[in-house]
């Protein structure tokens, strides 16, 4: 029986190893006439009727480890933000939001469907930054869009309990994952300052922290997750101090992910990563592109 912990409207359900991937944390807020789950990650699965009875299912973003509870809610309603409605509709959309090559998404897809219950939701509905719903009861969530991870990546907070839901800014030791299509290093950058000026006393993770109560050890764990970013940065750089480097090179040596570790997406997301930081450090006038790949500006 996985751990519950409770404040106030709000249960969170915790996931295996708090939540890690590919598990997650499921948030549930009970108002006095709407039960919602805040993503449905795949120890929804485990919890019964407190969350196989919701009536709101609100997406904090779109990927298949928080849409893995989906399939035992079909009645009830599912919203998400309006740039991530379509990888949330059909596989189609979800192919273009990852935007991995054909033989990935195939190998892909057989994953999600087999390891988290994939189905696709084309009943699903828009929100917008800063919607808000109101349960009953006093009970009221606001959402607050803070991309980089994908486009339409929000924040949840339960505005009457202090309680604010950061999904995927999920504050692990592996650091900020900006490596689909829809990503955005940029973003992700400015999103890290804009989720420290949430008004909130409690913040949950996705993955891995769960429950942070504290808020100076909310802040000295947020910084160490942005700080991967500056880290990266100098790996590249490293690499590039040794001399000119094709993306192929630089994607082979790896930048996210150590060294032997295989999922059918990593290769495209050390792509995609690695791109997004060069473009930052050839803007900074640190690295400069060449016929042959790229190199130290």
């Amino acid at each position: 029986m996985d751990e519950v912990l409770r404040f106030g409207a709000v249960s969170i359900h915790l996931g295996e190893k708090s939540g890690k991937y590919p598990d997650g944390n499921q948030v549930v807020v009970n108002g006095g006439g709407l039960r919602v789950a805040f993503d449905t990650p795949l120890c929804s699965n485990r919890i019964g009727s407190d969350f196989d009875d919701v009536d709101l299912v609100i997406l904090g973003h779109a990927h298949e480890d928080h849409m893995a509870g989906l399939h035992r809610v079909p009645k009830a309603r599912v919203e998400v933000h309006e740039a991530d409605l379509d990888a949330v509709r059909s596989w189609a959309g979800l192919c273009e939001h990852y935007g991995y090559p054909p033989d990935v998404l195939a190998e892909m897809k057989t994953l999600i469907e087999r390891d988290f219950h994939y189905v696709p939701r084309p009943d699903a509905t828009a929100y917008t930054h800063g919607q808000r719903w109101d349960l009953g009861g006093g009970v009221r969530i606001r959402a607050h869009h803070l991309p980089g991870h994908t486009s339409g990546h929000c924040a949840l907070v339960v505005e009457s309990e202090g309680v604010a839901f950061i999904g995927d800014i999920d504050l692990t030791g592996f650091g900020p994952y900006y490596g689909d299509a829809t990503s955005s290093l940029a973003d992700f950058r400015k999103s890290l300052i804009e989720v420290a000026e949430l008004d909130a006393r409690i913040w949950v993770t996705s993955h891995h922290r769960a429950v942070i109560s504290e808020r100076s050890k909310f802040l000295a764990d947020l910084a160490g997750f942005a700080g991967k970013i500056d880290q990266r940065n100098e790996k590249l750089v490293g690499y590039l101090r040794e001399g000119p480097h094709s993306l192929a090179e630089l994607a082979r040596r790896r930048l996210l992910y150590p060294p032997g570790f295989s999922l059918p997406y990593v290769e495209s997301a050390e792509l995609n990563s690695i791109r997004m930081h060069l473009d930052e450090l050839m803007a900074d006038g640190m690295v400069r592109r060449t016929d042959d790949g790229f190199e130290l500006g």
